[in-house]
């Protein structure tokens, strides 16, 4: 899948009725329609827009490979997990294998085992682990705390979400994988940083051109781990 080009630009589309929206629904939905990465995602069967994301990350930094085992935390409604499967060809004889969670109810996706379950729960790593079969090559995760306004109180949010998704890594990543979490502008709170670095080749921060502008999300890439 390219990630360049904007899947057709051309005039913008209006909300055509506000009759029973809030203002901020019709700012949202105003925004929906014109957005080219939402119509490239209908265009390409992609359940989100997020997809070209993670198709960015991964153009930038060689993430996925054919072969490779990916779990993606926060999957829903699965747009990463569908770029994964393609990318490293779940599956297909000789292919790879891709588990996703999510606490929100998703359908599932062919060549992907989608489950349906709090990934704080602490079930939830021996059922990831399980699913995977083994060590995994690349943990993905796009997890997000509802956001509060306050920005203080949605940071230490996200990060509590980073920690939990690096520790999960920690324990699953085989030697030379990669990790790739969702973090806010300022990027990732010092000692977790510093506890990433002490485990990986590189750390970068990135912000893929498919997120938003006015979105205050960045990603933290960590490759070449290493094991303890």
């Amino acid at each position: 899948m390219s990630t360049r080009g904007d899947g057709g630009r051309g005039l913008k589309q209006r909300v055509k009725t506000a009759r029973g929206r809030t203002a901020s629904s019709n700012r949202w939905l105003q925004r929906q329609l014109n957005d080219p990465y939402v119509r490239r995602a209908k265009a390409e069967g992609y359940r989100s827009r997020a997809a070209f994301k993670l198709a960015e990350l991964d153009e930038r930094f060689r993430l996925l490979k054919p072969g490779h085992k990916v779990v993606d935390l926060g999957a829903a409604p699965g747009g990463w997990t569908q770029y994964a499967v393609e990318r490293v060809k779940a599956g297909a004889p000789g292919g790879g294998r891709v588990v996703g969670i999510d606490i929100n109810p998703w359908d599932n996706i062919a060549g992907a085992d989608c489950l349906t379950l709090d990934f704080l729960d602490p079930a939830a790593p021996e059922k990831l682990k399980a699913a995977l079969g083994g060590k995994a090559d690349v943990v993905l995760s796009d997890m997000a705390a509802p956001t509060t306004g306050h920005a203080g109180t949605d940071h230490i949010r996200i990060m509590a979400l980073a920690e939990a998704a690096w520790a999960f890594a920690e324990d699953v990543l085989a030697p030379g994988g990669a990790f790739v979490c969702k973090v806010f502008q300022g990027g990732t709170e010092g000692t977790l940083l510093k506890a990433i670095k002490a485990r990986s080749t590189q750390v970068k921060h990135a912000k893929p051109p498919a997120s938003r502008k006015e979105s205050a999300e960045v990603y933290l890439i960590a490759t070449g781990f290493k094991s303890g």
